[in-house]
């Protein structure tokens, strides 16, 4: 079966920032994702804030949650802070639920 960028996300959005309570897809943090013709995944995130004491868990949990997707291959994760996320890349949900 081919990997997606659909499976990919789906199974980010079982990765949570557990200081904020939602999950990174919901936040903004993912910024892109490529499925090679190799069903390899590299993805690129962010956090919200670059001192996060949580970062390394997330990004174990985030290649932990795609590399369990049956028949991907290698899971690349790149992060970044350019640009610097904000509370406007979060869905209108989170945005709402927090007050923003």
């Amino acid at each position: 079966m081919a990997i997606t960028k659909e499976r990919v996300m789906e199974a980010l959005g079982q990765v949570y920032d557990l200081e904020i309570g939602f999950d990174i897809v919901s936040l903004g943090l993912i910024y892109n994702v490529e499925v090679t013709e190799e069903n390899d995944a590299r993805i690129k995130m962010t956090l919200t804030t670059p001192m996060c004491p949580l970062a390394g868990l997330m990004l174990e949990d985030a290649r932990r949650k795609v590399s369990e997707i049956e028949g991907i291959g290698e899971v690349k994760m790149e992060l970044t802070f350019d640009p610097p996320w904000t509370p406007d890349m979060a869905s209108d949900d989170v945005r709402k639920i927090l007050g923003l």
